[in-house]
C-alpha cells in the first residue's frame, strides 16, 4: 500500500489496550478522516487496504520536555572541569548563541526526526533562544520577529512531529540579577514585553500551521530567571487554554536562594501568586518538601521528570512516587537529549524509584505507559495517543524477538526493550519510520552529524 496515505484501518498483530486489557492479539482499529481511532475489534483479521503492523504496538511517547539545540553537546561535556550542572551550562550557552534561524531549523529538524524514529510522536519544546545573540529583535528580513520559532515549526512539520512550542518567559539570570551577555537573546526585557510577544506568536503560529501538528503553549523559566513582581502580571494575563510550564526544584542552590530572597520554596512561590493548578507542568521538581508535595498533588499538576538527563547531570532523584500518591501526574522528557529513547526514560524512571527506596514496581509497565503516553499528552493539552477510541492513532511497534525482548512478556517490554526495537512508527494512521529510518528524510544520524558540525563551526567563528 502507499504509506503516504493514511489508511482506513489498522491491523497489529499485538497491541497494548492499557487498564485491565493489556496486550491483545488482532487488533483491528478503524480511522476517522484525521487518523484518530474510531472502533477497535480484537481477535480480527486484517483486510485489503488496511496498514499490517507486526509485533507489538504502543501508544507513541509524548515528549514532555526538550532543548533541540541541546543536543549539540552529547558526549562533550564530561571532559575534566566540567563536573557541574553549572560548567556544563556555560557549554549550553556557547552553542545557543552560535544559532541563526536556518542553522536551528537544521538542527532541529534532525533532533526531531531522531525522536519520532525511536517512538516519540509529539514533543514539549521549552525554546528561550528568541532574539539575535545581541538581544535584538529579528526583522522583516530574517522571516519576521518570530523567525525562531517559526524555523521550530517548520523543523516539527518536516520530521512529521506534533510541536508544542512553549515560549518561555526569561527575564534575569538569578535573584536580583541581570541577565548576562550570553542570556542576552533569551529576554524581552520585562513580562508585558514577554506576554505582548506571545501572544502576538499565537496568532502567527495559528495562521500558518495545523493546531494538531503546531501549537503554542508557554514557560516559565525558572523562578530565579523570572522575578517576583513579573509572576503577578503572568497569573493575571496569561491565557487560560494554554499549558504553562517551568523548570522547578532542579538544584539545591535555586531553592536556597530562593527562600532567602522570598521566604518561600520555588513551589510555594508559583502558589503564592496562583500558578500552582492543574495546568501546570513542574519540570524536574527534583528537590521539593514535603509540603511541596502536597501542594502539586492536590492542584492535580503535572510533573515532568527527564530521568537521564536528571542522572547526566547528577541533578539527583525526584519524588515521583510520592508525587503520584499526592495526585500530581508524572510524564517524561528527554531536556537534553543525552538519550532520546522513551523506553530508556520509562525505565529509568522506575529504576530511580528502586534506588530511592530499595523497593520494586514502584511503576508498573501499566503506570510508565501511562506516564510516557498519556500524561505527557496531557502536559501539552494534546489529544492521548493510542488505540482505543477517541484517541489519535499515533503507534510505536516493537519487535517482541530482539536479543534485548527475547522471552519477555508482551506486557512488561517496558522493562526490557530500548529504540533499537522500534520496528515501526505511525503518526495519525500513517507509517513514518522503519526500523530507525524515517521514511522521508532517511537515517537521522547523516542529519545530526552535518547540523552539529555546522553548529560547532559557528561557535568556533563567534568565540
Amino acid at each position: 500500500m502507499n504509506e503516504s496515505v493514511r489508511p482506513g484501518a489498522v491491523w497489529c498483530e499485538q497491541a497494548w489496550l492499557g487498564g485491565s486489557d493489556g496486550v491483545k492479539t488482532g487488533v483491528r482499529a478503524e480511522l476517522d478522516g484525521n487518523g484518530v481511532v474510531a472502533r477497535v475489534t480484537t481477535g480480527a483479521e486484517p483486510r485489503e487496504g488496511d496498514l499490517t503492523l507486526h509485533g507489538v504496538a504502543f501508544p507513541a511517547a509524548a515528549n514532555a520536555h526538550s532543548h533541540a539545540f541541546h543536543r549539540v553537546l552529547r558526549g562533550r561535556t564530561h571532559a575534566s572541569g566540567v563536573g557541574t550542572f553549572w560548567t556544563w551550562r556555560r557549554e549550553m550557552y556557547r552553542a545557543a548563541n552560535a544559532l541563526t534561524p536556518a542553522l536551528y531549523e537544521e538542527l532541529a529538524t534532525a533532533v526531531y526526526t531522531e525522536m519520532v524514529v525511536t517512538g516519540w510522536t509529539s514533543v514539549a519544546e521549552f525554546h528561550y533562544v528568541h532574539h539575535r545573540p545581541d538581544g535584538s529583535p529579528y526583522t522583516a528580513d530574517d522571516d519576521g520577529a518570530h523567525a525562531m520559532e517559526h524555523a521550530l515549526a517548520r523543523a516539527a512539520v518536516t520530521a512529521g512531529i506534533r510541536l508544542t512550542l512553549l515560549d518561555t518567559c526569561y527575564l534575569a539570570g538569578g535573584f536580583d540579577e541581570p541577565t548576562s551577555p550570553e542570556q542576552g537573546r533569551f529576554s524581552d526585557g520585562g513580562a508585558g514585553a514577554w506576554l505582548d510577544r506571545f501572544t502576538s506568536l499565537r496568532k502567527s503560529i495559528a495562521g500558518e500551521f495545523d493546531p494538531s501538528l503546531v501549537s503554542v503553549g508557554a514557560a516559565l523559566h525558572s523562578v530565579r530567571a523570572v522575578p517576583e513582581e513579573e509572576l503577578s502580571l503572568i497569573a493575571e494575563r496569561l491565557p487560560r487554554d494554554v499549558p504553562l510550564h517551568i523548570h522547578l526544584s532542579e538544584q539545591k542552590p535555586e531553592n536556597a536562594a530562593c527562600l532567602a530572597r522570598t521566604g518561600l520554596t520555588p513551589t510555594g512561590l508559583l502558589h503564592k501568586h496562583g500558578l500552582v493548578t492543574d495546568r501546570l507542568s513542574a519540570v524536574h521538581a527534583t528537590h521539593l518538601t514535603d509540603e511541596d508535595i502536597r501542594t502539586l498533588g492536590s492542584a492535580g499538576a503535572t510533573v515532568v521528570m527527564c530521568p537521564t538527563t536528571e542522572a547526566d547531570l547528577a541533578d539527583g532523584i525526584g519524588p515521583a512516587s510520592a508525587l503520584r500518591g499526592a495526585g500530581a501526574q508524572i510524564a517524561l522528557g528527554t531536556d537534553q537529549h543525552a538519550v532520546v529513547d522513551p523506553w530508556q526514560e520509562m525505565r529509568a524512571l522506575e529504576y530511580g524509584e528502586r534506588f530511592a527506596s530499595g523497593e520494586r514496581g514502584r511503576f508498573a509497565p501499566a503506570n510508565l505507559h501511562f506516564s510516557a503516553s498519556d500524561a505527557g499528552s496531557r502536559s501539552q493539552a494534546r489529544q492521548f495517543p493510542g488505540l482505543e477510541p477517541g484517541r489519535v492513532c499515533d503507534l510505536m511497534v516493537l519487535n517482541p524477538r530482539s536479543t534485548r525482548t527475547a522471552g519477555s512478556e508482551p506486557g512488561q517490554l517496558a522493562m526490557t526493550a530500548t529504540a533499537q526495537d522500534v520496528t515501526a512508527v505511525v503518526v495519525g494512521g500513517r507509517i513514518i519510520a522503519r526500523g530507525g529510518v524515517h521514511t522521508v528524510l532517511g537515517d537521522p544520524a547523516d542529519l545530526l552529524a552535518a547540523a552539529i558540525a555546522k553548529v560547532g563551526q559557528a561557535a568556533k567563528g563567534a568565540a
